[in-house]
Order: structure tokens, then sequence, then C-alpha cells
């Protein structure tokens, strides 16, 4: 395709068409986001050969779906036909660690876990950690803005993206922010394009705050005979202490888990609070057992051993692994404010048993987050739709609450229908007229987030 051989040009030996490898770069992890066919797969090594694959694509107005390790699950990496898909797997370097200054520069390839290790051996600490941190990369955080385990206490990514540096539609390279830990010099462009899921432009280089190493923590846990319980004591802890982790598992997800790996889990209790605390003195532990107890919790232990308490996350971090093998997952993600919590499970609870279908619930609880996994059989139309339909009703019930259809992963494609239910037909509008000044003409990830106005966006040759 001659159209191509001007790209391969610039890109040489990063740019894929073999059919049967751009397969693999059609879609994230998100089942219903099905992937078009896209062109060509992009694997730029430089800021200089995004810049001359966005001029590429302006000219020819062929789409761009920015990738990052495909670990979504919205359907924001989904690939659009006729799109070129831009994998960042190349630009994995890290930069700079900068010690006197506590911040990390990276290239949005670089892995999650790969910067906590580089990072600890400086005796230094990047806290956010999704569940797939050890495989999702920065730049798929960034785009997301997400979470995870202990943002309870640490925040999210935006808490921590200092500066960027972004690409453009038409090749323009921007610089937000910078290394300054206070900066509000001009509109905050850096927390405009964190969470934008590469709609705005293309993230090529990241700066990063770094905190201190904490103490080891030690941990809690906790069994309660609902999951209203569970929420209650949550709510006391959050109003009393600093936990630095606060997490629910359901009995659904507590007995998958312990399917499949043995760790003695109580599979009986409605609910398992795993909480930690990495602050000096034993006084947070107290005003923890206590809300427990209080909200009448059957077991509550607490070890000191890190080892153990590691063993007891390693629990949480399974929960979709372990789901998964109940049979098609459709992984949701609301958050409500914490007083809601309680009555949070108790509707999703409600809709499960209305729906017959099966939801295992794990939550980052104490900033409000849900995580309900909708099971199903795939091969049964019907209970798909039962899935499609409590997916759904999870989302709507949040919003009834006064909370937002995604605390972590993101609008992508999957929610996009849900978005002006909760920001409005204003605020709606105005992003479209965000959307148009860094894009005017629609190129880049087209379909996520909002939808394109006036057609379905530009595709290929």
């Amino acid at each position: 395709m001659k159209l191509l051989d001007e790209l391969a040009l610039a890109l040489g030996d990063g740019l894929i068409t073999d059919r049967d490898v751009t397969e693999g770069y059609r879609h994230d992890q998100a089942i219903w986001a099905a992937g078009g066919w896209p062109i060509a797969v992009a694997r730029p090594s430089s800021t200089e050969e995004v810049q001359a694959l966005s001029r590429w694509a302006t000219r020819h107005h062929v789409a761009l779906v920015p990738r990052g390790a495909g670990t979504g699950v919205a359907g924001g990496a989904t690939a659009v036909n006729g799109c070129v898909v831009v994998s960042f797997e190349r630009m994995n370097r890290i930069l700079a660690i900068d010690e006197a200054s506590m911040i990390a520069v990276v290239q949005p390839g670089v892995v999650n876990g790969d910067l906590k290790a580089a990072t600890r051996e400086r005796g230094l600490w990047y806290p956010p950690d999704p569940s797939s941190y050890a495989v999702s990369t920065i730049g798929g955080n960034v785009a997301t803005n997400a979470g995870g385990l202990c943002c309870v206490k640490y925040g999210v990514t935006a808490d921590y993206v200092l500066g960027l540096e972004a690409v453009l539609a038409d090749g323009t390279v921007v610089r937000t922010g910078g290394r300054s830990r206070k900066d509000v010099a001009g509109y905050d462009l850096t927390r405009l394009l964190v969470g934008s899921e590469g709609t705005l432009a293309m993230i090529t280089e990241i700066t990063l705050r770094l905190r201190r190493r904490p103490r080891p923590p030690t941990t809690l846990v906790a069994t309660f005979g609902s999951l209203e319980a569970s929420g209650r004591a949550v709510a006391e802890i959050v109003r009393s202490v600093d936990a630095s982790l606060l997490e629910i598992m359901d009995r659904t997800a507590v007995r998958a888990v312990e399917g499949y790996r043995r760790l003695e889990l109580d599979i009986d209790a409605a609910a398992m609070l795993i909480a930690q605390s990495d602050a000096a003195g034993s006084d947070e532990l107290i005003r923890m057992q206590a809300a427990c107890e209080g909200a009448g919790g059957t077991v509550v232990a607490v070890t000191e051993d890190e080892g153990e308490g590691q063993l007891l996350l390693t629990a949480r971090r399974l929960a979709l692994t372990a789901v998964e093998r109940l049979g098609t997952v459709l992984v949701d993600d609301v958050a409500v404010p914490l007083p809601r919590l309680p009555e949070m499970f108790r509707r999703i609870d409600a809709i499960a048993a209305r729906s017959e279908t099966t939801v295992a619930t794990v939550a980052h609880a104490g900033d409000g987050n849900l995580h309900p996994l909708v099971v199903f059989d795939r091969s049964d139309p019907a209970a798909e739709a039962r899935a499609v339909a409590t997916f759904e009703a999870v989302m709507a019930e949040a919003l009834e609450l006064g909370g937002t259809i995604t605390g972590e992963h993101g609008v992508g494609t999957l929610k996009r229908g849900f978005l002006e239910r909760q920001l409005g037909p204003a605020a709606l509008a105005l992003h479209h007229r965000i959307k148009d000044a860094f894009d005017p003409a629609g190129i880049l990830n087209p379909g996520k987030v909002i939808a394109p106005r006036g057609g379905a966006g530009p595709g290929g040759a």
C-alpha cells in the first residue's frame, strides 16, 4: 500500500502490517468492545517518530489508536477499522531518577512494576499500584488515571504526575508542568491530559513525583456476616484513621480465590476486609479493630508479619484471575461516596438476585471504589443479555447514590453511553469543544470517551 510505504520511511521496522501480528493489537481486555481491523501497528521509538506518525495521519486523515500494554477493561485501546494502532512498547526507558528532587522521568512504555523496583533500589517509592502493576505501563496508567490498592492513603496516578511531554494530532509537541511540585502557571493541562484515554494527545514522556518508602505495614483481616456490615466498618475506619489500604472481597470472590489457590480463607463469611496501617505505633490498629468489632466483625485478626500481609494481598490481587475460572467476566468499576458504600453493596446483591446473574464484588473500599465482576456463560445468549443488564444496572445505581460510572478504569467505549447521564448535556458539550481544540480532525482514538460528532470518524485509506 503506497500510503504505508510513506509511513515506513519514517518508522522503518517499527511498522507492522502482517495481519496475524496485528490481530494481537486489536483490542484490550474489554470483551464487549469488539476490535476493528487496523491497517498497521506503529511502534515508535522516539518523540520524533511519534511526530512523524501524527503528521502522516493528519495529512491522510487516518485514525490513531494509542495503546499501552492492553490491560484496560473499558475498551479504551480498541482498534477501529482502517486505523493505525500506536504501541509504545519500544518507548520503555526510565530516563532519570532524581533522588534530590524525588522525581522520575519515564517514557510511556515503562512497566509500573519496573519503575517500582528501580525506585526501591534508591530508597524511594512510586505508590500507584493497579492490580495489573506487574504488566501495565505508566503511559496506560496515565491515560486512565489508574488507582490501585494503596490509593486510599496515597492517591491515584494524577497525584504523582508533575509534567508531561505530548504530541498533538498535527505533530506539535507540547510540554505541560515540569519538575516543580507547585506550579499554577496557566491552565492545568497536565491534569487535563491525565485520564483523557489518548483522545487529546499522545503522551511521550512523563515526570513523576516519588515518595520515601513507608515503613512495613501491619495488616488486619476481618470477616463479616454481610457486605453491608463490612461497609460500615470501612466508613468508621476512614473517619478515625489514615489506613494505607482498605480492601473488601465478597463471599463469591473469596471462594473463587480459595478454589484457585489454597490460602485457608474463610469461605463461609459474607465478606472479608483486608486493611493495613503503615503508621508508627499501634493506635491506628486499635481503632481499626474497634471499628470492625463495632460493625459486627465475626473474626478480627492482626499480623505484623510482612509475609503474611503480602499473602493476604495476593488473595485480593488474584480475585479477577480466580473469578474468570467461573465463566466469562465483565468487569464493572463504579464509585460512591463513602457513607453510601453499605447501601451500594446491598443494591449490587439485589441486582444480582433479580437478574439471576453471579456477581463477585471486590472493592478499594477505602475510597468507595467497587469492582463488581459479572460472571456468565458466553455461549448462552440469554445469560449474556442478563449480564449486560446487570453491568448497566450497577452503573445506574451508583449514579443514583451520587457516585460515578467509573472510578479508575475509564470510560472507553463500554461506558460511553452512560457518560451524558452523569455529566449532563452542557458538560458533555464542553468535552466536545475541548476535543475539537486538541484534535480538530478527530483522528486520536475516535469513539472513545465521547461519541464522534457527525459520523463514525476517520479510518484508513
